[in-house]
């Protein structure tokens, strides 16, 4: 039997009425998503935000953002990018008990016949993340306990170069090697699934997929000149969406936020329409 789940990234909420880059209003966008998720023909059976909810990991960002992914009527899961705080982000989330009382947000949850496990790529005050030996060990444990069941790993900064300087720059720092090692022994792994980039990257990477997904507000500006100046685009918001059918296993589609005209039939009375 088949089944969707949906992947929602970077959504920069500030607090009511406040401009990311004194310039976008996220509210409306993630709004959009929201309604587009809720709309897709197919219900998912989750959504995974993979990190920077917030802009700051302010308060009043935590409760803006849990208002507007209340209509969500299926489980969200939720990790943080380094825009965010952890404490912050349990506190707002007090149902969520999956985050854990401190430390690290790594969790294990299944979905449908899927796990998903979470890896906390922050480090606190850097744009940057990286992955110590706790976060590792437990993600080794965790995967060898679920040896040959199929298993999505969510992080925020993707252990891959993207080849946008800037980007790159402020990516995982470290425990990429041993990342490899630990997935390369596990080809069970049916996916890597990172945010940061605001852009949809694909790579292989130890064995299995990488990637990131656009954001639903403003995406990283497409240039992969090394000394390119970091800047965003208002390109086409967009999530991904992930679905499950034995024997195919995992397909990845990108479905773009918002209402379009359509559908339109292509054939009438049995023929292409002329």
């Amino acid at each position: 039997m088949s089944f969707t789940f949906v992947q929602l990234s970077d959504t920069h909420i500030r607090e009511p009425g406040r401009l990311a880059y004194n310039r976008l209003d996220t509210a409306p966008y993630l709004r959009n998503a929201v309604q587009s998720i809720l709309s897709l023909k197919q219900k998912p059976l989750a959504v995974v935000m993979t990190g920077d909810l917030t802009d700051f990991g302010r308060e009043q960002e935590y409760r803006h953002l849990a208002e507007l992914i209340a209509p969500l009527d299926m489980p969200v899961y939720l990790l943080p990018g380094n825009h965010d705080d952890r404490d912050g982000l349990r506190a707002a989330f007090p149902a969520h008990d999956y985050l854990g009382e401190s430390g690290f947000v790594q969790y294990e949850v299944d979905i449908g016949p899927l796990t998903l496990m979470t890896l906390d790529t922050c480090v606190l005050g850097e744009s940057g993340g990286e992955l110590c030996d706790e976060r590792l060990d437990w993600l080794e444990k965790s995967l060898d306990k679920n040896a040959g069941k199929p298993v999505i790993v969510a992080m925020h900064h993707p252990p891959f170069t993207t080849l946008i300087g800037h980007m790159d720059k402020i990516g995982v720092q470290r425990g990429v090697e041993r990342l490899k090692s630990i997935i390369s022994r596990h080809p069970n792994v049916e996916r890597i699934i990172c945010g940061h980039l605001h852009r949809a990257i694909d790579v292989r990477f130890a064995g299995t997929i990488a990637s990131t997904t656009p954001s639903p507000a403003h995406q990283v500006t497409l240039n992969l000149t090394t000394d390119a100046a970091s800047t965003w685009m208002l390109e086409p918001p967009a999530f991904r969406v992930f679905g499950w059918s034995p024997p195919e296993g995992l397909v990845t589609h990108l479905a773009f936020v918002g209402p379009y005209e359509g559908p339109y039939p292509f054939r009438e009375n049995g023929k292409l329409i002329d």
